[in-house]
């Protein structure tokens, strides 16, 4: 999925000015490369956005441009807490010629006309002239062009197989999952989270016409292209204000406005029965869920006691009777965590409707009160772990187990939410639904095993493909099946009834 911040940014551009976009996920660069792309592009600015963990490469990329004398803006997250690192104002190297601090929509253009001047300052803050920062208004939304954008880096679907493709069905020559907010914010303030510190505990909305416009003008594109849509709502918290969302999701389902979708809500909010109907009905099939832990005392530790983990299953049955599923998250390494804790977290989520589980370890970010009291406590083991980023490893010491086992749970807890049987038994738990819904959480979970076993290189993926041959052989067989049926069902007989 592409990151919204280069669409919105780019639609913020004064238009006497070209923007290109590159996104590092899905067109990869190395350091060369993009020096060589800025100097043959003749580009003369580049902005960069990246969170923590992305910032390491992040600021390579930057040395780059910056050594063959293109000027780089830095903007996002991490840089936001940590403006003195790239800057170079820390007694390391400076990565940046400017930062954009916080969100960028009313600095971006003064930002853009400072660099065409040539004036470019060190730091661009969203503040009025009292030094009080201002968070921007979403009831003016800038209209980001869907229907003109190139988004050709953005298609999942492999160019070999697109012209077939795109005979089947409604065409699926073209899948992008694109990214829409509809508000910003979140009050929650949970302590591992950088989302309150950086977007504010006051939510602010778009107008319920603006995204639902921008959803006709996807769908419209992906009907033009023979290909599909769906759109992931990047709210923190999709219906942290609940009587918004219906209000919304009722609009988008009179507009004749759904595509399918995915967005991130917390547990505690799916209570709501008449949520999860409207959620079905306007085109949601996954929802992101932040459950963490099933320890009701580590949710309290982190500030996130109203997720309450008696009634996850409930949740989760409310949202499988309408045929959505979750993605569910997990923390390790909390402070109640002890050996055995991803065995007894699989042994909840094998009694709940399939999902995608993840798992993931606590990690201290840059700005959240988590890194301060872990600091404060002399318990960081890697202070400054972004430097070099290490996927799934532990920046500070759990307080009951060791690092060590830490790193076992997470291991565990993929291997096992994601083995040839874990896989089977998830297919096999929607035998009474139609044969769509049992491909889909077959090659969602195929897919998200990835996030922990990168399928890397074409024998990475038949090694994955071999080792479900038999869930993937069963479907094969069961699809032939029902289109065999359908071929050589006799036409029903025409009633004919007689009248006075």
């Amino acid at each position: 999925m592409p990151h919204l911040w280069m669409f919105l940014l780019q639609s913020l551009t004064p238009s006497e000015h070209q923007v290109v976009l590159i996104d590092g996920n899905a067109q990869p660069m190395d350091e060369a490369g993009i020096a060589r792309y800025v100097l043959e592009n003749k580009i003369d600015l580049v902005g960069i956005g990246a969170m923590t963990r992305m910032i390491a490469k992040a600021y390579r990329m930057a040395d780059a441009v910056r050594a063959v004398g293109v000027k780089v803006v830095m903007g996002g997250p991490h840089v936001t807490e940590m403006a003195d690192e790239a800057l170079g104002r820390d007694g390391g190297s400076r990565h940046a010629d400017a930062v954009a601090l916080g969100e960028a929509d009313d600095t971006w253009p003064r930002i853009v006309d400072d660099a065409a001047r040539g004036q470019l300052q060190d730091l661009y803050a969203p503040v009025d002239a009292a030094g009080k920062e201002l968070k921007p208004s979403l009831k003016q939304y800038p209209v980001i062009p869907w229907d003109t954008i190139d988004l050709h880096q953005f298609n999942l679907v492999p160019k070999s197989a697109k012209k077939w493709l795109q005979k089947l069905g409604e065409g699926w020559g073209s899948f992008r999952i694109i990214p829409v907010e509809s508000g910003r914010g979140c009050p929650y303030g949970c302590e591992f989270c950088t989302v309150t510190g950086f977007f504010g505990d006051s939510i602010r909305f778009r107008t319920n016409e603006s995204v639902v416009n921008e959803l006709l003008l996807l769908k419209a594109r992906a009907r033009k292209e023979k290909g599909q849509i769906a759109v992931f709502f990047i709210d923190d918290n999709f219906a942290i204000n609940i009587k918004r969302t219906k209000s919304l999701l009722r609009d988008i389902i009179a507009a004749g406005a759904q595509v399918n979708w995915v967005a991130q809500i917390s547990a505690n909010l799916l209570r709501d029965q008449e949520l999860v109907d409207l959620i079905s009905a306007s085109g949601g099939k996954w929802v992101f869920i932040g459950m963490e832990s099933i320890d009701p005392a580590n949710l309290k530790d982190v500030n996130k006691g109203f997720n309450k983990p008696e009634e996850y299953a409930a949740v989760l049955e409310r949202l499988a009777q309408r045929n959505v599923y979750a993605i569910t998250s997990f923390i390790f390494g909390m402070d109640n965590d002890t050996v055995g804790s991803a065995e007894r977290t699989l042994q909840q989520i094998r009694t709940w409707p399939p999902g995608l589980p993840i798992f993931g370890l606590l990690t201290p970010l840059p700005g959240t009160p988590l890194l301060k009291r872990l600091a404060d406590a002399g318990r960081l083991t890697r202070p400054k772990h972004w430097q070099e980023f290490i996927p799934f490893a532990m920046a500070h010491t759990p307080l009951k187990m060791s690092i060590e086992e830490a790193h076992a749970e997470v291991k565990y807890g993929w291997s096992q939410a994601y083995g040839p049987e874990a896989i089977a038994q998830a297919v096999d738990s929607l035998n009474d639904q139609p044969l769509g819904y049992r491909v889909n959480i077959l090659i969602a979970r195929l897919c998200f095993r990835g996030i922990y076993f990168p399928m890397l290189g074409r024998f990475a993926w038949w090694k994955v493909i071999s080792e479900n041959r038999q869930t993937i052989f069963k479907l094969t067989r069961q699809g032939v099946e029902a289109w065999w049926d359908s071929r050589t069902r006799p036409e029903p007989a025409p009633a004919i009834s007689g009248g006075d």
